[in-house]
């Protein structure tokens, strides 16, 4: 497993949108973590094993990507942004 993908917005296969900002890695293990962001409420950061952030998954007989990429921010997406997100978002592009 690499550290490579796309930065952007993705949507998780339960339809909220989040954007990713960047892939670090595990202090212990050394794993890649993506670190993303939620486009909605309070634009809370997380993240998650870059495996599984990539993974399909099964949903009513449907394999699908957990996060399939949208494609980069839109305006729009940042504007939307609470102003000290904003902020750090644009710090990061």
């Amino acid at each position: 497993m690499n550290d490579k993908i796309t930065l952007g917005k993705y949507r998780h296969y339960k339809g909220n949108e989040y954007y990713v900002e960047d892939v670090a890695r595990h202090s212990e293990d050394l794993s890649y973590l993506v670190v993303y962001r939620c486009l909605y409420g309070e634009f809370g950061l997380w993240v998650r094993p870059l495996e599984m952030f990539l993974e399909d998954v099964t949903i009513d007989g449907v394999v699908q990507p957990r996060f399939a990429y949208q494609g980069p921010l839109t305006s729009a997406d940042i504007d939307a942004m609470p102003e000290a997100v904003r902020a750090k978002v644009l710090a990061n592009q």
